[in-house]
């Protein structure tokens, strides 16, 4: 028999996914010879063996990877043989060039979760179990490659037992950096709010939580990427007593279930929404709520969907029953980011938690739970981070290494190597010292993690973001993007496109070149460049960011426009309860002092809900929109009048006829819900309207949708269905957010490709 040899090297999410053994066992199986090693650029292997022994071994390769696995290139090359004597796993080899993809973190697998509650196995009810097919790594990664050293494993010297598991190549575990069992591993402690340990709870910390919450206690649980704060979603005190101590008026909580069950018994829960939630990142998935539900209604008030999730950990499973039902949200106070440091969140969260579960193992990368929901049957992402991140987002062509910094709420980062685009997990909104430093702190792991040293830097136009003046604090040269333009392009680099399309860009603020503030966008965009041929018409903001979180100014302005001082004597409940000082307000509003003017889609949202009487000032960003959709909800609409007229090259879409209308049919008692359905429709046939105007002028049938009023779902659906009417192409966000979370990769790509 000819022996032949060759060399293979293997790009992706292939360290810290079983690979090794994956082609130890593999090699076994076709008879061939040689050495497989992780190394900073991904896996390399010699294998030596007949033509038709390495052919399928190669195949193999290919088709028969690990299910964590994310082979990006396989590159084989010929060697002359050197007579290896069996098949054998090298020491990782560390190099300058560290290209390696780091996993995200993944839930435990099936075959852990018997083993953790099977009476008898040497891991029963240990809360670390893991193998190669799942548990903590980006969160425990320090650097690559992925060995233990390299990650916050290092502190736990492994016992006899578990070294043998990790030494061997049969064994599930073989390799899996972070092994460990009740010997050698982590432990828990259940601590009161002084860090006192709990009396009585030794032999099993997890049964004392377990009864803690069953009598209304609030728990601060150390997981994966950070700290939850957990109470029994069942008990409405203890969800209102969590609302006041966390500072969080009205916006949802989420819950986890013991079972799929238990989410099927108070949700409705599609096919596509139970692949996302038993997949192996095990996002938070929006569900509609069911006929029978039976949840707290402080949990989320007024509002027909929940999001919901299945345990991920090993220490859920061994807290949550089949039939539990915790709500678990951040461990932070509003507006914070989430606490994963244990003496930051002893500090911070010991005004809100009555008790804490806690570990000693590091986390070094915070990662909050992502939140998806199904659109079309698709994932439709809310917020991108634990369990999808640090997992890259492929480019159509290589680019020069860009960091860019995001925007200022919902803040991401990302960078670029090559053709990849790496997005950070969520950091949340740069509004405050905290959360800004632990941007900072993640820019420079990021950094270090994808050995990535910047040469452009991209930034948001704003100049009053706290991410544009970081980026001005870089001695790189900065290209600043547009807000509208990146949503844009974000959404191009998703579906790999790079002729130019119709961009829809849909949010509350935006900085404009003019200086106004942009939001309601219709642009012909492509990677570099755009052109606005759209826009909402302006509006002012009487009082500036006031009007934001006070939607009332909004709506009195629009009504003495439309109809002066006598709106006053106008008889809908809006009017009857105007504020005192409203006079002063439009006053002020008259004069141009403190009154920017706005294009944001989102005030047009704002200004229906206070007309409506449905919110007249918000507790957190987006309320009065979310209120406005859900009183929509299952009503069919009707298109009201609107103009389209073109001034200076540019379309502009009046939305004041509209208003007129639908306070015309409020005094006559039309009901909320089908004004608010009215104002839906309107909205999407008139975009859709001005976008087959600019499709006519320009031969362009390429759509893409983006900004955070498309996480407007009846919005969103109504203008996909319209525009494929019209026989347009429309493109949705896949793989990022629609919302700023996404921002950093449509700025990354712009800078990237002006640099190129």
């Amino acid at each position: 028999m000819t022996c032949a040899a060759v060399h293979i090297h293997i790009t992706g999410i292939v360290q810290g996914v079983g690979f090794r053994p994956f082609v130890y066992n593999l090699a076994g199986r076709y008879g061939v010879s040689g050495w497989v090693s992780n190394n900073a650029s991904g896996v390399d292997i010699e294998a030596e063996g007949s033509q038709a022994q390495l052919d399928g071994f190669v195949t193999a390769l290919r088709g028969q990877a690990p299910p964590l696995a994310v082979i990006e290139a396989i590159t084989v090359s010929s060697l002359e043989p050197q007579g290896y004597a069996g098949f054998h796993i090298k020491p990782s080899v560390d190099g300058e060039q560290k290209t390696a993809l780091v996993s995200p973190d993944v839930a435990t697998c099936l075959s852990c979760r018997e083993e953790l509650l099977q009476p008898g196995d040497r891991r029963y009810r240990y809360p670390f179990i893991n193998c190669t097919d799942c548990g903590p790594r980006y969160t425990i990664i320090q650097d690559i490659p992925y060995d233990r050293q390299a990650t916050t494993m290092r502190e736990f010297i492994m016992c006899p037992a578990c070294q043998t598991e990790y030494d061997n190549p049969a064994n599930r575990r073989f390799h899996a950096q972070p092994n460990a069992c009740q010997v050698c591993g982590p432990v828990y402690r259940l601590l009161d709010r002084t860090g006192q340990p709990v009396d009585g709870c030794e032999q099993d910390v997890f049964a004392t939580a377990r009864r803690l919450i069953a009598d209304g206690a609030i728990l601060a649980i150390k997981g994966i990427g950070g700290y939850h704060l957990a109470v029994n979603a069942f008990d409405g005190l203890a969800v209102e007593r969590l609302r006041t101590r966390k500072v969080r008026e009205d916006k949802p909580f989420a819950v986890m279930a013991g079972s799929l069950g238990a989410i099927k018994g108070q949700c409705r829960v599609s096919a596509a929404d139970e692949q996302l939630l038993v997949s192996a990142a095990r996002p938070i998935v929006l569900l509609a709520k069911e006929t029978g539900y039976s949840l707290a209604d402080q949990i989320a008030p007024g509002n027909p969907y929940i999001g919901s999730m299945l345990p991920y950990t090993p220490a859920h499973y061994l807290l949550l029953a089949d039939d539990d039902i915790w709500v678990m949200t951040s461990g932070n106070a509003s507006d914070e980011p989430i606490a994963h440091e244990d003496a930051d969140a002893a500090i911070r969260l010991k005004d809100i938690a009555d008790y804490f579960l806690v570990h000693n193992r590091d986390i070094h990368c915070q990662a909050d739970d992502s939140v998806v929901r199904t659109v079309l049957d698709k994932p439709y992402f809310i917020r991108r981070s634990r369990g999808y991140v640090p997992a890259p987002v492929n480019l159509v062509r290589e680019l020069p290494p860009v960091l860019a910094v995001g925007g200022e709420l919902k803040n991401t980062f990302c960078l670029t190597r090559g053709k990849q685009a790496f997005l950070s997990a969520h950091t949340g909104d740069l509004e405050n010292l905290p959360t800004y430093q632990a941007y900072v702190a993640a820019i420079e792991h990021f950094k270090k993690l994808l050995n990535v040293t910047p040469r452009v830097v991209a930034c948001d136009l704003h100049p009053e973001y706290l991410s544009t003046k970081y980026a001005a604090t870089l001695d790189l040269p900065c290209v600043a993007v547009q807000h509208h333009h990146a949503h844009i392009a974000a959404v191009m680099a998703e579906h790999r496109l790079t002729e130019p399309v119709i961009g829809v860009a849909f949010d509350g603020t935006g900085y404009g070149p003019d200086g106004t503030l942009w939001g309601g966008e219709f642009l012909v965009a492509d990677l570099t460049g755009y052109r606005r041929l759209g826009q909402l018409a302006y509006m002012p903001l009487p009082g500036g960011a006031k009007a934001i979180k006070e939607p009332w100014r909004l709506a009195a302005w629009l009504l003495k426009e439309l109809y002066g001082q006598d709106f006053i004597n106008m008889d809908i409940p809006f009017v009857h309860n105007l504020p005192p000082g409203w006079e002063l307000v439009l006053h002020a509003a008259e004069k141009g002092i403190n009154t920017p003017l706005s294009s944001g889609a989102g005030r047009l949202f704002d200004t229906a809900a206070a007309l409506l009487g449905i919110r007249q000032s918000i507790n957190y960003e987006g309320q009065a929109a979310v209120e406005l959709e859900l009183a929509a909800q299952g009503v069919a609409g009707r298109v009201r009048p609107y103009t389209i007229s073109e001034a200076g090259g540019t379309w502009v879409l009046e939305c004041k006829p509209m208003f007129a209308g639908l306070c015309q049919s409020l005094m006559k008692g039309m009901t909320i819900p089908q004004l608010a359905a009215d104002f839906h429709t309107t909205l999407a046939e008139a975009a859709s309207t001005l976008v087959l105007k600019i499709s006519k002028a320009t031969g362009l049938k390429q759509v893409a949708l983006s900004g955070g009023v498309f996480q407007n779902i009846t919005l969103l659906t109504q203008v996909i269905g319209m525009l494929t009417q019209y026989g347009l192409k429309v493109y949705l966000h896949r793989q990022t957010p629609p919302n700023d979370g996404g921002l950093a990769l449509g700025q990354a790509i712009i800078a990237g490709e002006r640099s190129r």
